[in-house]
């Protein structure tokens, strides 16, 4: 059998279709290609020579096909009918030792060549370098001796096809070596997740957890049913090593699917047993459709910031990025740099003998956001205002397919565009102010969750000294702005040092606007040590304020369970997954240039706590302390091992603590930092009086009433225990909840610590001015809410019970079991950007708009959107 017969019988991948020789070790003695040509040749005679001797005595040829691996992995096992080539030959001789003997599925030499493939499959001709396919588990042979060399030898699935585009050259391979990446994607091993089929989820709160698990986060199957938790878990693990499989593969730099195979199943088992968990749009998106077939990965990401400062260099670009993130879930912050910084030109109208364009809107997200540029740009840049057919805009009540929900109809739309204009028309000619940037961002939140379908978060950063935007709260003083203002928390960029007098008069009524320290946020990472200027670029933070963000940032949480560990050891190991699951996310490119310019350069993620008033209940503070800092320097040790393995840069900061809301509540944990308002209480959730999930939660026993004051909905009523120990809320003053919260800030922390503060209004308020003057050095952003006393009401979300009757309720439930439930996907995932307010769907599935590619291709510059100019 000749060389050439013997590698025509084998597949290729690609560029990889060359016998690639890799020298292993330092560097060459023998001059690079030329010596790595000559290994070349010597190692095909010498195989040619092998092979002969193989054929002649009728024996199989050596099989142990491996992936590249490191020396000291071991070797692999169960290979199934993916082996081929494997083995050694020794520098100084021809002979090939085998590794281990080959099974019926191996290659063999002579007539076993000729042998009829499996249907669908033909054989491909001798390697070239124009033939695509996918990456697979890479044979290797090497040699040993002065000069140790291998080959890489790409072995493809048996069921694998391969695709020729016509061409020897390198050019158009990209699209095909993609698709066969697609074909060949990731998967669990189904004998190992089926082993998890009949074990029960401990899911939290006496079946609170599950209820939100399987309202929120349950997909429906191809079957019509829906997904229980082993299958959710299969999805968002599945979904997240595809994405580093493709990362790898596409940048040939050498995947491991054993090695990959036993760390999924370890982050499998994690993720079931919740020790952590993705973030809720994690739970919903990962491994879906949206992120498999649409590449939608900005849905990945939690929230985002975007500067207005550089506003009149395209006036509409922060507010249809604003809309554009909302659309797809993703919390936005924003601020009002751009006040005074560009005239208000005001839109010209069509001439009476002109005939008028309409525009129709399509029926899609890239639609209405351009819609609301064409709106804007003509107001800001003296264009003719445009004219909108809507009648492409599915009508109110239909389904929307994406992250689930209910067409809300052109109506919201139609709203937006008119109040752009009833904003921006009073200020033609004059300079755009502060309340009207603000008022845009909110009125286009106002429009993103009409019909409580759709929910996003927005944060607004102002100027404390500006009473205009101190005051866009105070509804007496500005009255109209009480339809729309409620869409974002108002936030001021504090001054270290400054009178924080006057600005708690205003806290102490209604509990805004929070403080963010942006000082803080660029010179330190944790505040215990030494300022580092990391983020010196850095312009805002995230709507609940746990990460610092550059301009056009987007940010990926995670969550840990401490307190669902029984050592360190074992939580630092929860830690490397969960920082695997954050920094894979980081792999996926938006549609936005602008942003991937930042992300690819940050790689920011934020891998958060929750159960921490559980954890110091259970431990005491000290162990809080030990665990904050030994995990933090492990996902510094795991951010080096894998960033060198992705070949990307390090995260610029790595921790936070976020509110945290629904993915707590499965877990059984007190969200982040934060205390419950009492050990013993009812928690009322609202279903549809037609939800599948009724018939389960009755037939175990579950309080199910009517709703008083909405007659399609009904209230159910789960019983809580947050835990033995655990304080409450009104036990701790403002002081101990500042306290702790710099106490995670300088251990844990290095983006931020989200913080809401409640205090007495009467006995507390006149304390806050103080409090802020001591903790303004050791935090970089808080929020402060009253606690009032609104009385007691008939179906109270939350109502504390004593434990006797706690007892009582507990007692007489049943099992729930949810299992064979059939529903659809149009439930809208989480609230909240990291609990409760950013998920939401995608209106419409239509193609991209034109102009709407445009308006991103345009807003991707090559400069950078600091003012700064020492890029790194």
């Amino acid at each position: 059998m000749s060389f050439s017969t013997f590698m025509r019988s084998l597949p290729s991948t690609g560029a990889a279709a060359r016998a690639l020789v890799s020298k292993r070790g330092g560097a060459s003695r023998g001059g690079g290609l030329a010596a790595r040509l000559r290994a070349t040749l010597r190692l095909r005679r010498r195989t040619t020579a092998a092979a002969r001797r193989a054929s002649t005595s009728g024996a199989e040829a050596p099989g142990a096909a491996c992936c590249p691996r490191r020396e000291s992995s071991p070797p692999c096992r169960g290979l199934g009918a993916a082996r081929g080539w494997g083995g050694r030959v020794d520098g100084g001789g021809a002979q090939l030792a085998p590794r281990r003997l080959a099974s019926s599925a191996a290659v063999t030499t002579g007539a076993a060549r000729d042998a009829p493939l499996a249907a669908g499959v033909r054989r491909p001709p001798a390697p070239r370098m124009g033939r695509a396919l996918v990456s697979a588990p890479t044979p290797r042979l090497e040699l040993t001796g002065r000069r140790r060399m291998s080959v890489m030898v790409p072995w493809p699935p048996a069921d694998a096809t391969v695709v020729d585009d016509g061409d020897d050259g390198d050019a158009d391979t990209t699209d095909a070596f993609r698709e066969e990446l697609d074909r060949n994607k990731f998967r669990l091993s189904t004998n190992f997740v089926e082993k998890f089929r009949d074990e029960r989820p401990p899911f939290g709160f006496n079946g609170l957890g599950e209820l939100v698990y399987q309202r929120t986060y349950s997909r429906v199957l191809p079957s019509g049913e829906k997904e229980q938790w082993y299958q959710t878990v299969e999805r968002v693990v599945n979904g997240t090593y595809n994405m580093q499989k493709r990362w790898i593969e596409t940048h040939q730099l050498g995947w491991n699917p054993w090695r990959a195979q036993t760390s999924a199943q370890e982050m499998y088992r994690r993720i079931f047993h919740m020790k952590f968990m993705p973030p809720g749009r994690g739970l919903w998106a990962m491994g879906s459709a949206l992120t498999e077939d649409r590449r939608l990965f900005a849905a990945l990401n939690n929230c985002a910031f975007v500067s207005t400062e550089r506003v009149k260099e395209s006036p509409s670009r922060p507010f249809c990025f604003l809309m554009d993130a909302s659309m797809l879930g993703v919390g936005v912050g924003f601020d009002t740099r751009g006040a005074e910084t560009i005239i208000v030109k005001g839109a010209r109208e069509v001439p009476a003998d002109a005939p008028a364009e309409k525009y129709v809107v399509p029926d899609s997200r890239e639609g209405w956001v351009y819609s609301v540029s064409l709106v804007l740009d003509a107001w800001f840049l003296g264009r003719v205002d445009p004219v909108f057919d809507y009648s492409a805009i599915r009508p109110a009540g239909q389904p929307i397919r994406g992250f689930g929900g209910i067409a809300s109809g052109p109506e919201p739309l139609q709203e937006l565009h008119e109040a752009i204009r009833g904003v921006l028309a009073p200020l033609t000619g004059n300079p755009l102010t502060v309340t009207a940037i603000v008022d845009i961002m909110n009125l286009i939140g106002k429009c993103v969750v009409s019909g409580n379908v759709r929910q996003t978060a927005e944060i607004a950063f102002g100027d404390p000294f500006d009473d205009d935007y101190v005051d866009l709260k105070d509804y007496d003083a500005n009255p109209h702005r009480a339809a729309y203002g409620w869409t974002s928390n108002n936030s001021v960029f504090a001054e270290l040092g400054m009178d924080y007098s006057y600005i708690c008069e205003r806290v102490a009524k209604n509990g805004e606007p929070g403080f963010a320290w942006l000082e803080n946020m660029q010179r330190y990472s944790r505040m215990g040590g030494p300022p580092d200027d990391k983020d010196r670029r850095a312009r805002g933070g995230n709507p609940c304020l746990e990460q610092t963000l550059e301009s056009f940032e987007l940010c990926c949480l995670v969550e840990t369970f401490p307190n669902n560990h029984e050592s360190i050891e074992d939580y630092k190991k929860t830690l490397k997954y969960a920082y695997l699951y954050a920094k894979t996310v980081t792999l996926g490119q938006t549609h936005w240039p602008v942003t991937n310019r930042v992300m690819l350069r940050n790689r920011r993620i934020g891998c958060s706590m929750s159960g921490v008033a559980q954890m110091i209940a259970n431990r005491g503070l000290d162990e809080l302390r030990r665990w904050s800092e030994e995990g933090y320097d492990a996902i510094a040790h795991y951010d080096r091992v894998y960033s060198d393995w992705l070949a990307i840069p390090r995260s610029i900061k790595t921790t936070c603590i976020k509110p945290s809301g629904t993915v707590s509540l499965l877990a059984g944990a007190t969200p982040g930092m934060h205390y419950p308002e009492s050990r013993f209480y009812l928690r009322r959730v609202r279903l549809s009086r037609h939800s599948e999930l009724l018939e389960p939660l009755a037939k175990a026993g579950y309080d199910v009433e009517d709703c008083i004051d909405d007659p399609k909905s009904v209230v159910v009523a789960f019983p809580v225990d947050a835990g033995e120990g655990v304080r409450t809320a009104g036990e701790r003053s403002l002081w101990e909840q500042l306290a702790l919260a710099a106490f995670l800030q300088r251990h844990w922390a290095d983006n931020q610590v989200s913080c809401t503060v409640t205090f007495d209004p009467e006995s507390e308020a006149h304390q806050l001015p103080h409090a802020l003057n001591y903790f303004q050095y050791q935090l970089k952003g808080v929020s402060f809410l009253p606690r009032l006393e609104l009385g007691a009401y008939a179906q109270m979300p939350y109502e504390e019970i004593s434990e006797a009757e706690y007892v009582k309720r507990v007692a007489g439930l049943g099992a729930l079991d949810f299992r064979g439930l059939r529903g659809s996907d149009v439930g809208v995932p989480d609230k909240f950007c990291d609990s409760e307010r950013c998920e939401l769907p995608i209106v419409g599935d239509a193609g991209i708009v034109e102009g709407y590619q445009r308006m991103l291709d345009e807003s991707g510059g090559s400069g950078s959107d600091s003012d700064e100019s020492d890029d790194e």
